[in-house]
C-alpha cells in the first residue's frame, strides 16, 4: 500500500492561499466569458488577476515530456468538444458554447488547480447540456466526498465513475487527476474510473490531491485525439464535454476544499 506524501501547516497555509488565489482569477473569467470576448483576452485577465494577487501563473510555459512546445497561457481554455488543454488563442466566444476554464496558481513555491465549465451566453441551457455540467459537477463533488482517511484513489474513482454512469455520460479515456503540492502533477495518478492500481494508494489526513471528472456526451467506447498544435483534447465523435476540479486536502474532519469559489453575497471562502 502506498501513500501520498503529508503537508505541514506551514505547507497547508501556502497552498491555501494559492487556491484562494485559483479561486479569484476563475470567478473573474467566468464573469468575462460573455459572447464575441476572444479567448486570449481571458488569459491576460487570469495573468493580471494572478499577478495582482502575488502569486505566479501555474500554466505558463508549462511544458510535459508529452507536448511538443511550451504551453502559452495561465488559463486553458477549452471549448465545446474540446474536453481539455485547450490554448488560449484568437477565437470570440459564441452565445451557447461550453467552455472549460482550467486555471493553476504558485503561492511561495505550493501549487492551487481547479476548473469550471461554464456556458456562454444569457440563454439557458438546452437540456442536454445542462445534464452534461450538473452530471460532472455531481460527479465532483461524490469523488470529493470520498477523500477521507482510510480511503483508496479506488473509492474517490468508484464515487465518481458511479455518478458517470448514472448520467449516462462517458469519461475522457486515460486522464484524471493528480497529487499536487510543490509541483502542480505529482503522483500519484488519480483516475476517474476504477482501476486495479488506484486500490494501492491510500489517503491519510495531510494528503492533498487534485480531483478532477471530465465527462463527454459520446460513447464509453469513443476515443479522442489530439490537434495538431500539440495540446488540446478533442472528441472524435465531436461531442460535447464538460469539466470540473478542486484541489483537495484529506483532513479528519473530512475533505477541505482549498479552491473554492466564493458564494454569491459571502466574503469568506
Amino acid at each position: 500500500m502506498e501513500t501520498f506524501p503529508l503537508r505541514t501547516p506551514t505547507e497547508l497555509d501556502a497552498m491555501r492561499a494559492a487556491g484562494r488565489v485559483v479561486a479569484q482569477t476563475l470567478q473573474a473569467v467566468q464573469a468575462a466569458a460573455v459572447p464575441g470576448v476572444r479567448s486570449r483576452e481571458l488569459d491576460e485577465l487570469a495573468q493580471t488577476v494572478i499577478r495582482e494577487a502575488g502569486a505566479l501563473p501555474s500554466f505558463l510555459g508549462y511544458l510535459p515530456v508529452w507536448a511538443p512546445t511550451p504551453f502559452n497561457g495561465a488559463l486553458c481554455l477549452s471549448p465545446n468538444e474540446v474536453v481539455v488543454h485547450g490554448r488560449p488563442n484568437g477565437r470570440r466566444l459564441s452565445e451557447g458554447d461550453l467552455l472549460s476554464i482550467d486555471c493553476g496558481a504558485i503561492v511561495d513555491g505550493w501549487h492551487g488547480d481547479s476548473a469550471l465549465t461554464v456556458r456562454v451566453g444569457s440563454g439557458e441551457a438546452d437540456d442536454g447540456d445542462a445534464r452534461l455540467l450538473r452530471a460532472t459537477e455531481l460527479a465532483l463533488e461524490a469523488g470529493i466526498a470520498a477523500a477521507v482517511p482510510g480511503a483508496t484513489l479506488l473509492d474517490v474513482a468508484t464515487a465518481v465513475d458511479d455518478v458517470a454512469t448514472e448520467h449516462g455520460f462517458a469519461h475522457l479515456p486515460d486522464h484524471g487527476g493528480h497529487g499536487i503540492g510543490r509541483a502542480m502533477h505529482e503522483a500519484p495518478f488519480v483516475p476517474n474510473e476504477p482501476t486495479s492500481d488506484a486500490r494501492r494508494h491510500r489517503l491519510h489526513a495531510g494528503t492533498t490531491l487534485a480531483i478532477e471528472p471530465m465527462l463527454h456526451a459520446g460513447t464509453r467506447a469513443s476515443r479522442y485525439r489530439t490537434k495538431k498544435d500539440g495540446w488540446a483534447i478533442v472528441t472524435t465523435e465531436g461531442k460535447r464535454a464538460a469539466h470540473f476540479e478542486h484541489t483537495v486536502l484529506v483532513t479528519d474532519d473530512g475533505p477541505e476544499v482549498l479552491t473554492a469559489r466564493v458564494p454569491a453575497g459571502s466574503t469568506a471562502y
